[in-house]
């Protein structure tokens, strides 16, 4: 009697068969980790951008809170009266409504802006230290005459606004002493009262066209408010 055929496979074609699996296999891995480099490179992009989006909406709405605070510098209780604002050209000192903990929630802040150096000395860094408001009395410790104030310094607690930057300056848009009726830009504040607009000039020290870059603002400040008028305690 004859024996039935029996159907089965060789060796080879086993051999064919898992090779081609692996290389199928390896395929898609290496597509998916494609996609997972793709993804992990777009979030950080949109992370950045968002970083740098709101650092510049926080700063614009800390200048556009600026409190009229008027004090008398230094320990002198009789001494004159002047408006609480210290402009120079990488640095700034303001009393503020918004803050980075609480926003325009919480109490006024006096903030002290101010450009740094970084620590591998590649460009600079905007930097910003909020110390609560506790009154015209504490703020003038601040100051020893209306136009000498005590230098900002950097510490573990400041916040970085922005970093990695070519350069960071500010000028202020104010009435010099002079009386002229005309408002001037100076990266020296010297007026009276306060600045009517402050302009923060900054420009990346990597530019890079794939992700958005720190811009320059400008920030108006409306301010009402005589200094030489006692409107009591703030």
């Amino acid at each position: 009697m004859k024996r039935g055929s029996r159907a089965g496979m060789t060796l080879m074609e086993l051999l064919i068969a898992v090779t081609l699996f692996s290389l199928l296999s390896m395929g898609m891995l290496y597509a998916f980790r494609i996609g997972l480099n793709a993804y992990s490179k777009t979030q950080t992009k949109l992370m950045d951008n968002r970083r740098v989006v709101g650092a510049q909406r926080i700063l614009e709405q800390e200048l556009q809170s600026m409190v009229p605070v008027v004090v008398r510098c230094g320990m002198e209780e009789t001494g004159p009266r002047t408006a609480f604002f210290h402009g120079e050209t990488e640095a700034m000192r303001l009393v503020s409504t918004f803050s980075l903990q609480e926003a325009s929630r919480g109490m006024a802040q006096i903030l002290e802006i101010f450009v740094a150096p970084r620590e591998d000395g590649r460009g600079v860094r905007l930097l910003v230290n909020e110390i609560p408001y506790a009154g015209p009395r504490a703020a003038g410790q601040l100051c020893t005459t209306p136009r000498q104030y005590l230098p900002v310094m950097a510490s573990e607690r400041s916040f970085v606004l922005a970093d990695r930057l070519a350069y960071c300056h500010f000028s202020y848009l104010y009435v010099p002493l002079e009386a002229e009726p005309k408002p001037v830009w100076s990266t020296l504040f010297q007026g009276k009262t306060w600045p009517r607009a402050i302009r923060v000039e900054m420009a990346p020290l990597e530019p890079d066209p794939s992700r958005l870059q720190p811009v320059s603002m400008t920030a108006l400040i409306r301010i009402h408010r005589n200094p030489e008028i006692d409107y009591g305690d703030f």
